[in-house]
């Protein structure tokens, strides 16, 4: 009896495991699926009008938002003491702090229905821009 529940505690962690990881990878692609079958006008009210709008023909297009987000590194400082025959030294290391740009990329497919389009698909966007 003792070991079935056992096995039983095994599984329900494994379960949790797998849900940690799916919400760590899937952000920004969370996101996007949300739109999949709602009006392009939708996307546009929520964050403003696409970069670029590519035709892809046969009414189909790609809708493409890019976001650029910058964020400061701080810089460091370390210092350590020396024992010289002169006698004793203070040595600081300083490194600067940087800005750091990302650019990201997110692409929506939609397909024209009537006078209007809808989103059909999206394209996953780099690992970075999740």
């Amino acid at each position: 009896m003792s070991m079935h529940g056992s096995d039983h505690l095994i599984r329900a962690s494994k379960a949790f495991f797998v849900a940690i990881v799916l919400a760590l990878t899937g952000c920004a692609s969370d996101v996007m699926k949300n739109y999949v079958g709602q009006p392009v006008e939708s996307l546009v009210l929520d964050y403003g009008p696409p970069t670029a709008i590519v035709d892809l023909g046969q009414g189909e297009r790609a809708y493409q938002w890019r976001k650029i987000s910058t964020s400061a590194v701080s810089g460091t400082s370390s210092g350590e003491v020396r024992h010289t025959k002169h006698g004793t030294v203070y040595e600081e290391t300083e490194t600067p702090g940087y800005i750091e740009r990302q650019e990201c990329f997110y692409t929506f497919y939609a397909r024209a229905s009537g006078n209007r389009w809808f989103i059909t698909n999206f394209r996953q966007p780099k690992l970075e821009c999740e």
